[in-house]
């Protein structure tokens, strides 16, 4: 008996030094994104041409309404180039492409990756570009998206972030899609700015000074999560990762749960297996050298998803208030508080970073799923054996904004 009270007891000290640390994560940078980051001088006037490289692997049904309108920018047409990376495109969406003053890359890979993808465009292209945009198959910029990119170039960033916003919410999952991605911009960009840390990437919507960029991906080989492994090698080498809140680029929101499931699996294996390549690196590098921007990243590859999160805590505060209701003399040693206080701490955390427009009565439907969401992501964790070894494609189909 006593030796399963020590089991039972580290385990319940373990989870909560786990899911208490996270929701105290959430919470402080939540806050933080409440105010306005600090913006630095120009440092230069000057307009760059930028390359901007849609990667898109049977993308047939968005890409050529896409290149449209990434021709509509307000930024002078001389000076950026729009580049279609075309991977196992219809011959009839090839003829359609060709029609527009657009670069077309075809590639061909025996296993796909826009890592490969990107890498093989920048060599057919060759180098007379200062810039590097990347966007995904699906992503609408703003009509004056590159010129605010290339006012944070002036500003002496080499590397930039755009907030990808909802394109459709349409469905209950594409709202929580879209209220996830707001969240995650608020703690993990905005607010990371604000107390002088580095944004998170996205993987698209992302800019970089591209002679920077071109000999960085050639050491990225990822068959998945290429933007993490990317802002890790960033990162270790010190290189900040500007924010730009108010340049947006649309995004399609994952309209099913299997979609979801797929894309979330990608996601969580991604996350797994750069943190065993760089947790004793991201150790060294913040006792040696205090790069703590590097291993802030590296924590948030272990910190679990905030829809984990959110549901995980709030089950594991119901369950301690029945074991204290039901059984008084329980062998439990961790006070019920503290998982009260975690629960409290991230739902202010979801409250300060959703915006203020998804509160609203469709939200309140889409909420109905979020036990179902957080099912589908449960699971996940236990479907992750070579995600990472293999493309896993999330297919996009609406173009219209809702």
């Amino acid at each position: 008996m006593d030796v399963l009270k020590i089991i039972i007891n580290g385990l319940e000290i373990l989870l909560l030094g786990y899911f208490g640390f996270a929701s105290i994560y959430v919470v402080v940078f939540s806050v933080a994104g409440l105010f306005k980051a600090k913006t630095r001088d120009t440092l230069s006037v000057k307009q760059r041409k930028f390359a901007v490289l849609i990667p898109g692997y049977k993308e047939d049904s968005v890409i050529v309404e896409v290149a449209q309108k990434a021709l509509e920018q307000s930024y002078p047409s001389h000076l950026y180039e729009v580049v279609v990376i075309a991977d196992s495109f219809q011959a009839s969406t090839l003829e359609e492409l060709k029609k527009l003053p657009i670069r077309l890359v075809e590639v061909s890979f025996e296993k796909s990756t826009k890592s490969k993808a990107l890498n093989k465009a920048m060599e057919v292209i060759g180098d007379e570009y200062h810039v590097a945009l990347i966007l995904d198959a699906d992503n609408i910029m703003e009509r004056d998206f590159i010129a605010k990119v290339n006012e944070a170039f002036n500003q002496g960033y080499r590397v930039v972030q755009g907030h990808r916003i909802a394109k459709n919410t349409n469905t209950s999952f594409a709202i929580l899609d879209a209220i996830s991605e707001e969240v995650n911009n608020h703690i993990f960009r905005k607010g990371h700015r604000v107390l002088g840390l580095s944004s998170a990437l996205i993987g698209s919507g992302m800019a970089f000074d591209y002679y920077f960029f071109k000999h960085t991906m050639a050491h990225v080989n990822a068959v998945g999560g290429f933007d993490k492994e990317l802002e890790l090698k960033l990162l270790k080498n010190r290189t900040k990762i500007e924010y730009l809140n108010d340049a947006l680029v649309l995004d399609e929101k994952v309209q099913k749960s299997e979609v979801f499931a797929n894309q979330r699996k990608r996601w969580l294996s991604a996350q797994f297996i750069y943190f065993g390549r760089y947790f004793v690196p991201g150790l060294r590098e913040l006792f040696t050298k205090g790069n703590i921007d590097f291993f802030d990243k590296v924590y948030q590859m272990v910190s679990p998803p905030r829809v984990l999160l959110l549901g995980l805590v709030t089950m594991f505060s119901g369950l301690y208030l029945v074991i204290n209701l039901v059984l008084p003399n329980n062998l439990l040693v961790v006070p019920a508080m503290y998982w009260y206080i975690s629960f409290g701490l991230t739902m202010l955390a979801f409250v300060f970073a959703i915006p203020k427009k998804y509160y609203s009565a469709s939200t309140l439907r889409a909420v109905l799923t979020l036990p179902k969401a957080f099912f589908l992501m449960f699971l996940s964790l236990f479907k992750l054996k070579g995600a990472n070894k293999k493309f896993i494609h999330t297919q996009h189909g609406t173009i219209n904004p809702q």
